[in-house]
């Protein structure tokens, strides 16, 4: 298990805005097991021929996808962008 954590970049009330809750509530369990991943999180979604930098992800069967930002430094991953298609 990692001790990496994981927060909101600019903030919760942002990004989730408008959203239903059960989006939400997939992109923080999402969020948990990056976190989880701990630096092997900067590897993970796309693009795939490259590690680090910000990352997208795929989210409830591809009706939207979340951006996130692993960062070793801070021993964080931040949620920084939630598209829905829904």
């Amino acid at each position: 298990m990692s001790d990496w954590a994981w927060d909101y970049n600019p903030s919760e009330e942002y990004l989730t805005a408008g959203l239903p809750p059960g989006v939400v509530a997939e992109v923080e369990r999402l969020a948990t097991e990056l976190a989880a991943l701990g630096p092997e999180a900067v590897r993970v979604g796309r693009p795939i021929d490259r590690e680090g930098g910000l990352r997208e992800f795929d989210i409830l069967g591809g009706r939207g996808f979340l951006s996130f930002l692993a960062v070793p430094r801070h021993a964080c991953v931040y949620i920084c962008n939630i598209t829905w298609y829904g």
